[in-house]
């Protein structure tokens, strides 16, 4: 079954930012990890947050902001779309990326068959 793993982060925490949070060096070994293990079928990291492009019925907008959502201080810093047996596999993924670090944690979404 197929399982999206969001990497979240929130502005406020304050265990995020030099001290605390998990280093780039962590997200690549785990990059390796996971991808060595062959279970990945796609993976991402986004940029910046501070830019975001909204659109809605009223079009367009760039807002700058703390984060894409910024109205609950939390954003999706990367993910991997992984297929793997069931969800305590993808937890057992989750609970190893760095993303679970202090000031973080990983959303683990199932992926609609359709």
């Amino acid at each position: 079954m197929k399982y999206a793993l969001l990497l979240m982060g929130h502005v406020d925490d304050p265990a995020c930012g030099e001290d605390g949070c998990a280093k780039p060096e962590d997200f690549f070994a785990f990059d390796q990890e996971i991808t060595a293990a062959g279970v990945v079928v796609s993976s991402f990291a986004l940029e910046d947050e501070r830019v975001v492009v909204h659109t809605d019925d009223a079009g367009e907008r760039v807002v700058a902001s703390s984060g894409p959502f910024a109205e609950v201080q939390e954003f999706v810093g990367g993910g991997y779309i992984i297929d793997v047996d069931d969800v305590d596999e993808a937890i057992a993924w989750a609970r190893r990326s760095p993303g679970s670090a202090a000031g973080g944690h990983v959303e683990i979404r199932p992926l609609a068959p359709y």
